[in-house]
């Protein structure tokens, strides 16, 4: 019943959403609903408050998905055809500027969750549980914005309550000031006795809110990002040993379809209702975008039954995954046939390029892990396919595992750190290690988190980002089903210095004359 409540509220909130824009004249209005100051006065109030948080969070998770994976060295931007989705090559290609849309776009989602939540810590009253909770809820998705601001833009300002009239123009802060707001706000709230744990692994309802252990892990992946490793490995360990999740037992791929959401494996994800009636309140982008561009490709046998068709495949994989996949794994590795294909494995599922077409932004390679199926969809609509139902993932068990692994090596602990890479390389259907290196989680993490919006912030952490990308984006493919074509040439493209952080959107600094630009932007 509680998560349907949510689910209700959230529904209702999307509704209005939808029909905001209707003329004032024609809305029949039914009494004042109070103040600012005084709509946070009831339970049920207060969890509208939470679900619009909630909602919050997911309408920020496309730019917020999209803009780290195409920052990386896995994915190629694709689409239909050169300039078919201009930002989005320029990220992929680094040839962006600080007037760049979807940058801005996250930049200004990530605000737009810090202002939920403020709403929330500033305005409600009362001691009741469900307030109490409300409070610590908004804590941790604070928590989650400020992180991605301090790893992403690094100078971004801490907004840690409402700002009154005179505090809008705020200036640059610096990361220490960020990082202490991140630490502030998860100790609080994992200390505060209101966020609720899973029952068990298999508790697939605890989890559709945020949990004391998902802020746990979150202090703990802060922790390692600021270098702070054996707080990292403790925090970390909390989360490990309260046996309240594990590896996803069943096949390595499942775990990223529908049928899967909430598995004992999710840490937290933003969930999606099966609900065709809703369809048009709850539709988004994310999986549309990551398919297969089903315009120049062929589908026969059991390709048909299976996929969710009517995509724009703007995720296509890198050759150096595949190759990186090949040289861990082998060629037919588990874990890698789960995750990405060549073109001989998708002509054996009965797909394949057209006569006279060719895939841009392709190598020859697709991912599969991220591949919807007509089973996922509400309704699947091959004309527009942005029925899915998958819940949009947030933290897996196997990122808590390699964060705890890295941390616990840093520390000095190897005897964990071996542990928990082999954990995953267990799964994987991999030979245990014997020893353990930092260059082995660089690699472990590369492979069973790609395409999960966490790489490009590792390798910049790590130092490996210029290495890794100096020369993205200075040439284009496309794959004709035969061959590789490189078409289209760059003449600025790659990671270079100043890319360490992402630009002040140009609209801020415009805006707002307290603020300063990064360095090199």
């Amino acid at each position: 019943m509680k998560k349907n409540r949510l689910y209700i509220v959230l529904l209702g909130l999307m509704s209005l959403a939808f029909t905001a824009c209707d003329s004032e004249l024609d809305i029949e209005k039914h009494g004042n609903m109070g103040s600012m100051d005084t709509y946070y006065t009831t339970d049920d109030n207060v969890m509208t408050g939470t679900a619009s948080l909630y909602l919050q969070v997911k309408s920020a998770y496309y730019n917020w998905f999209f803009v780290k994976n195409l920052l990386s060295d896995d994915s190629w931007c694709g689409g239909g055809q050169r300039g078919d989705n201009g930002e989005m090559e320029k990220l992929n290609e680094y040839s962006f500027d600080s007037n760049h849309g979807m940058i801005e776009s996250l930049y200004s989602g990530m605000y737009g969750i810090i202002y939920k939540a403020n709403l929330l810590i500033d305005k409600v009253e009362g001691e009741t549980p469900v307030m109490k909770r409300a409070i610590n809820e908004a804590k941790v998705f604070r928590a989650l914005a400020h992180f991605e601001l301090v790893t992403l833009f690094g100078t971004a300002p801490v907004v840690d309550h409402l700002l009154s009239a005179d505090e809008y123009r705020q200036s640059n802060s610096t990361p220490e000031e960020l990082w202490a707001c991140v630490e502030k706000d998860l100790t609080e709230a994992i200390n505060s006795g209101t966020l609720p744990s899973k029952s068990s692994a298999d508790d697939a309802e605890t989890g559709i809110r945020a949990t004391k252990e998902f802020a746990q892990a979150l202090l703990g992946k802060a922790y390692l990002f600021e270098g702070k490793y054996s707080e990292a490995a403790s925090m970390l360990e909390n989360v490990i040993g309260s046996n309240k999740y594990a590896l996803f037992a069943g096949e390595y791929d499942d775990q990223f379809h529908a049928a899967a959401n909430n598995n004992c494996e999710s840490v937290f994800e933003l969930q999606k209702r099966n609900d065709p009636e809703q369809l048009w309140n709850t539709f988004d982008m994310v999986y549309i975008m990551q398919g297969w561009r089903t315009s120049v490709l062929s589908y026969g046998g059991q390709s048909i039954m299976k996929l969710a068709l009517g995509n724009y495949g703007f995720f296509n994989p890198r050759k150096s995954l595949y190759d990186a996949f090949v040289s861990w794994e082998g060629e037919d590795g588990y874990r890698k046939n789960k995750t990405i294909w060549n073109i001989s494995q998708l002509r054996e599922f009965g797909v394949d390029v057209q006569p006279g077409a060719s895939v841009y932004g392709n190598e020859g390679y697709f991912f599969w892990k991220n591949q919807a199926y007509r089973e996922d969809c509400a309704a699947d609509m091959s004309y527009f396919q942005v029925g899915q139902f998958i819940d949009l993932k947030v933290m897996r068990y196997a990122e808590v595992l390699l964060l705890a692994a890295e941390a616990n090596l840093q520390a000095g602990n190897t005897a964990n750190a071996l542990k928990y890479i082999n954990m995953i390389r267990e799964r994987a259907k991999l030979t245990p290690l014997t020893t353990v290196s930092l260059s082995d989680i660089k690699m472990e993490k590369r492979l069973e988190l790609c395409n999960e919006g966490v790489r490009y912030q590792d390798l910049v952490r790590w130092g490996d980002a210029k290495t890794a990308m100096a020369e993205q984006g200075k040439q284009v493919p496309a794959f004709t089903g035969s061959d590789v074509q490189w078409n289209w040439q760059n003449t600025k493209y790659g990671f270079q210095d100043r890319n360490v952080l992402l630009p002040i959107p140009l609209k801020e600094l415009e805006l707002n004359p307290n603020m300063n630009q990064n360095a090199g932007w």
